[in-house]
């Protein structure tokens, strides 16, 4: 096919969307991960800003502060983030003096990690702020639709998790 000829059939293909078996902007999955790259987005601007921390740092550092000790795997597991991006988010906060880590002795591959005074005073701090964050979020929903909202969370949540074993992973993913 010579180029014209394929850049007919790209111009003749864009101008019949409605035709097209699967829209992106009406498939699920996408609408979903553009609502939460947005969410995140504007919450990292208050945090990164304020604290010069990003995406896993956050995630870190609010599974510590809700949850004390941890292992770098279970805060891996609860923050849904790759081995490789809490080990990374980790150092960055040790360097910050926002986390200190303390070997397992019964494992010596495993360290427990905990918030300094430091970090638990930046998550004291942070706290308020996320709330207040997540209170002008939700005002885009209304009050009498709050409670169906959140349970289609929690059943997307769940049942997404019953689909996540049969896809692959990829280390990259948020």
């Amino acid at each position: 096919m010579r180029d014209g000829a394929a850049d007919d059939e790209v111009k003749a293909q864009a101008a019949k969307p409605h035709e097209a078996p699967l829209k992106l902007e009406t498939f699920l999955p996408y609408r979903l991960n553009v609502v939460a790259s947005l969410v995140s987005q504007a919450l990292s601007r208050i945090y990164s800003e304020r604290y010069g921390i990003g995406v896993p740092e956050w995630r870190v550092l609010v599974t510590l502060g809700q949850y004390g000790t941890m292992t770098g795997k279970a805060v891996g597991a609860h923050s849904h983030m790759h081995k490789t991006k809490v080990s990374r988010a980790v150092a960055l906060l040790e360097k910050r003096k926002l986390v200190a880590r303390r070997l397992n002795r019964e494992d010596m591959r495993e360290a427990f990690l905990s918030l300094t005074p430091t970090g638990r005073a930046v998550y004291e701090e942070l706290a308020p702020i996320a709330l207040d964050f997540t209170k002008h979020l939700t005002e885009a929903i209304a009050p009498a639709d709050r409670a169906a909202f959140d349970r289609a969370i929690d059943n997307l949540t769940r049942k997404s998790a019953t689909l996540a074993p049969a896809a692959p992973k990829d280390e990259n993913d948020e």
